[in-house]
This record gives C-alpha cells, structure tokens and sequence, in this order.
C-alpha cells in the first residue's frame, strides 16, 4: 500500500493520520471534512492531499 507522507505542496508530515482517515472517511460513515478537522490537519493542501489520494495498488495488482 502507498501511504502518503508528506504533502507535496508545504511538506508537513501527513502519513501519520493516513490510517486513521483511511478507515474513517473512506467507509462512508463519517464526513472527510469533520475527520480531518478532528485530526488537526487544516492547512487546505494538505487536506487536499489525503482526500485526493487515492490506493492503487489493489488495481494495479488484483493477483496477490
């Protein structure tokens, strides 16, 4: 799995709230919005960065 870092446009550290979001926003029970802001993360590019991403690696190899 490709974990995000760090954010490409201000280079703060997003990779340690990769998992956390993941599980969270990307299920469809919570609202990304309200995730991130209670994570903390409020710079927009870096909000951008983890709503934006998104894993390929399960399209790229189905056969594991």
């Amino acid at each position: 799995m490709m974990v995000p870092v760090r954010c490409f446009t201000c280079g703060n550290v997003v990779g340690e709230h990769w998992e956390e979001f993941d599980e969270r926003a990307n299920e469809g029970e919570e609202d990304p919005q309200q995730v991130l802001d209670e994570l903390g993360v409020e710079r927009y590019c870096c909000r951008r960065m983890l709503v934006s991403h998104t894993d390929l690696v399960d399209v790229v190899s189905p056969y594991q």
